[in-house]
This record gives structure tokens, sequence and C-alpha cells, in this order.
């Protein structure tokens, strides 16, 4: 089994979850299609749960509550986030425990929505990639 991260970048405005019903792209679908890709996703978390393949995940609060941290004059320096020239910010993850990599980007692409970019990372330890 490799573990792999799925992170969900998203920008909706305002900050809120679940991230699709703040982006312009989820909000001009007719009720009936919206209902249907969330029915979709509730479906897909409960099969990856079902098979064991779902570790867990968590959705993010807002960028403006964030701190960065960096290492500056030999000490860690921090100032408030999140990054000012990013678009699309972290607001969610879930972390999945899979066969092989194209089990993976077969669960990522299915997380992906209208106005959101996922991305697909594998963990390093323990089951990572480099083992």
């Amino acid at each position: 089994m490799v573990k792999y991260v799925i992170m969900i970048h998203s920008n909706p405005q305002p900050w809120g979850h679940p991230t699709s019903d703040y982006l312009p792209d989820y909000q001009v679908m007719p009720d009936e299609q919206r209902e249907r890709l969330n029915a979709d996703f509730e479906a897909m978390l409960a099969d990856l749960r079902e098979k064991g393949e779902l570790l867990g995940g968590e959705a993010l609060g807002a960028p403006e509550s964030s701190r960065l941290y960096r290492w500056s004059d030999g000490k860690p320096l921090v100032t408030d986030g999140p990054y000012s020239e990013a678009k699309e910010h972290l607001a969610g993850f879930f972390l999945v425990d899979v066969d092989s990599q194209e089990r993976a980007e077969e669960i990522a692409a299915r997380f992906a929505g209208p106005g959101e970019t996922v991305e697909l990372r594998p963990a390093m330890w323990p089951g990572g990639s480099d083992q």
C-alpha cells in the first residue's frame, strides 16, 4: 500500500466549507446538478472508507488565519499568512492508502471540481513511495 495526500486548492469568496458553496462556477449550476455532484462526492467518500482507502481528511480555515514561519538570522521569524501572491489556497486535504499510483490518480481525478485545483502527492513514509 502507498499513501498519497490529495490537496484541494481553492479560493472561495467568502472563505467557507464546503468550498463549492462559495465558488462562482458552482453557484451558477442548476440545483439538480449541484445536488448530484454533492451526492456523488459523498458516495465516493463512503466507498473509499468502506474499502479502507480513506485514512482521513480535514477542511482548513481561511488563509488569513494562517501564520508563516521562516528561518531568518538564525531563528524562526513568524508573519501572518498566506502567501500574498497566491490566487488559490490550500482549502483541505485527504489522506488515502492505495495499492498503486494509478489508483491514487483515479481517486484524485474524482476530487476535482469546477473552480478548484487538486494536487496529488505521495507521502514519503511510512508506506510511502521511497520504500
